[in-house]
């Protein structure tokens, strides 16, 4: 794993994750509004989702966020800090 900038800003990941979370992936800054649902990207668990973004060309990660249930949004930085956990299904 890289060293990426945004890492030192996760420090507020909760140390109890439950992988198996409702999930979807969106495109940052997709403006959210009464229709954000529908511009999910891609739905699946919370392990899946953070995989996802985890495989693609580290120059696309920052494009993306992963909203979780309870609508908290993931940046890259808390993306790259759950990958790194040593409790991630990998």
């Amino acid at each position: 794993m890289t060293d990426h900038p945004a890492v030192s800003n996760a420090s507020h990941v909760p140390a109890g994750i439950n992988w198996n979370d409702h999930a979807t992936l969106h495109r940052k800054g997709d403006g959210e509004g009464v229709l954000h649902g529908m511009k999910a990207l891609r739905g699946g668990t919370l392990g899946e989702l953070v995989g996802f973004v985890m495989n693609l060309p580290e120059s696309e990660r920052g494009d993306y966020v992963i909203e979780k249930s309870g609508d908290h949004r993931l940046d890259t930085g808390e993306i790259y800090a759950l990958a790194a956990r040593s409790d991630y299904p990998r």
